[in-house]
């Protein structure tokens, strides 16, 4: 299943969605056993505006749906929430640039994740890398031209940026 809806960049998107089509984030089947009877079951709520300037949208409502068959419930994330992760894609390629050679991408105006957190990013991002540099390349050609592991993903940031190659890994692998 599609954990991640493609196109969502903003969390001000994601609540004008939620209230005028919320049917962008049912999915099509249930992930654990296949049946295509879901309903909206609620929302969970998460932290995910980690803007240091106020007002934050916290908490975002995320819509939930239930699965008359198995009786379990799923949920799917906008490209701007990165899954089971507190920073969003975009926070994450900004600290990450640096590291590939490349300019960051934002202006800051996130907090500062801690040297922990870029730390085991970048270490997820070394050890993932080889899997997603292979599907990425096998979508979008041009990524093939950088040969070395830093080339290719500043010319990912450059190009498609993080958040929407994760939107597209995700419909190939689980990303994170």
């Amino acid at each position: 299943m599609r954990r991640i809806v493609a196109g969502i960049t903003t969390l001000e998107e994601h609540l004008e969605t939620i209230r005028q089509k919320p049917e962008v984030y049912r999915p099509l089947s249930c992930p654990h056993c296949g049946i295509k009877q879901l309903r909206q079951h609620g929302y969970y709520y998460r932290k995910a505006d980690r803007r240091a300037q106020r007002p934050r949208l916290d908490p975002v409502p995320i819509c939930r749906y239930h699965c008359a068959g198995c009786r379990r419930t799923c949920s799917r994330l906008p490209e701007c929430i990165a899954p089971r992760r507190w920073y969003s894609w975009s926070v994450q390629q900004e600290v990450l640039s640096p590291r590939v050679g490349a300019a960051p991408a934002g202006c800051g105006e996130h907090g500062q994740p801690a040297a922990r957190s870029i730390g085991r990013w970048w270490r997820w991002l070394r050890d993932r890398g080889a899997l997603f540099a292979f599907h990425l390349r096998a979508r979008f050609p041009e990524l093939g031209r950088a040969s070395e592991f830093c080339g290719f993903w500043r010319q990912v940031f450059s190009s498609l940026g993080l958040p929407r190659a994760m939107a597209w890994l995700d419909q190939e692998i689980s990303v994170p």
